[in-house]
């Protein structure tokens, strides 16, 4: 670790006197992409500073142990450091696992009614509730770009894009199926039902470089609609596109303007077929996907939210907690702190 941590250090320095020069100050290109490097190199740096200064301060402190004046104090400052180097060591572990290079993108995230009907549906629209607020309390943004309610409330199928600093790197875990048990309330006889939602999550970008075919798309536009279906333009400017041989669709409705809901659609799409790709190129590495936590199956049933003993199971880490009511109200920071930690001991651990 010394050595990569030495090999940082160094490139960190050169950084800083590369931006000095002529050359790369008169580049606003340059200063943008150096900068940025550094930046990211930058905690690393300090903590390694930080451990080369505790460790000076310990071989010191140790030269005074002989000392009868200065034993005390020598033990005192060599405890501390000790303490110090243990912490730092395993911070710098932690910083120097490779980082997810989608952490820092807003998303797009679809949520389902799956299994149990109506009331699948309905979880559905409580799951988009949960994560709207778990977005307030974070200062992100949602926009539903397309939803179709259900009968009974809830959405047969709602997609949002949650924008802010780090959206990913929180809710990458989140795809896969979530499972409901309560009394339904169209249920007359009391009786506690299963039912399932899934949803999907799925890193903005702009730099996929995928091909699609204009022969390959159907391409229908029809009005805009608005909260139970109420037309909230006159014109035909709501875009939906299928890709005809994966048979994947995407809807946009958010612009006024049907070419600039066609652009975002086409995005999204782009966005949507990377990710099928993705999956599949995983599903070839068989079992040694299920060492993952929050990125494997989507099919999975990863969550359960129990309402009459008011507890949520995330059943890929064993993770139980007594306050659905709180969770299901945004907070859900424990779920999701405990989903981190459980992934960087697996990476640390190497799998």
């Amino acid at each position: 670790m010394k050595e990569k941590l030495e090999t940082i250090k160094a490139r960190y320095e050169e950084l800083g006197n590369l931006l000095m020069t002529p050359e790369i100050m008169n580049d606003f290109n340059k200063v943008k992409e150096y900068s940025k490097e550094q930046s990211d190199l930058s905690e690393v740096v300090q903590k390694y500073e930080e451990l080369l200064t505790c460790e000076k301060n310990l071989n010191e402190a140790k030269t005074l142990l002989n000392d009868p004046e200065m034993k005390d104090m020598a033990e005192l400052e060599i405890t501390e450091n000790e303490a110090k180097i243990e912490k730092l060591n395993k911070e710098l572990e932690i910083l120097l696992i490779p980082k997810d290079e989608n952490d820092g993108k807003n998303i797009i995230m679809e949520i389902r009614g799956a299994a149990g009907g109506d009331e699948a549906n309905i979880f559905a629209g409580d799951l988009l509730r949960m994560y709207t607020y778990y977005a307030e309390k974070n200062g992100w943004k949602v926009e539903i770009n397309h939803q179709v309610e259900g009968t009974s409330g809830g959405f047969a199928q709602v997609e949002c894009t949650i924008k802010g600093e780090n959206v990913y790197s929180k809710l990458k875990y989140e795809s896969g199926a979530h499972r409901v048990q309560r009394v339904p309330v169209t249920e007359t006889q009391g009786r506690v039902h299963t039912s399932t939602a899934t949803v999907v999550v799925m890193p903005e970008r702009d730099d996929i470089d995928i091909e699609i075919k204009e022969s390959d798309l159907k391409i229908d536009v029809y009005h805009s609609s608005g909260a139970g279906g109420q037309s909230v333009n006159t014109a035909n400017s709501a875009v939906r596109i299928t890709h005809l041989p994966t048979n994947t669709v995407v809807t946009c409705q958010n612009e006024r303007s049907q070419l600039k809901n066609k652009e975002k659609a086409m995005q999204w799409l782009k966005i949507k077929l990377y990710d099928k790709e993705q999956q599949e190129q995983e599903q070839k590495f068989g079992n040694e996907r299920k060492s993952k936590v929050g990125t494997g199956d989507r099919s999975e049933k990863i969550r359960t939210y129990n309402y009459p003993q008011n507890r949520v199971t995330d059943h890929r880490i064993g993770f139980s907690i007594m306050s659905l009511d709180r969770v299901m109200e945004g907070e859900l920071e424990p779920i999701i702190d405990a989903l981190i930690t459980e992934d960087l001991k697996r990476k640390l651990a190497g799998e």
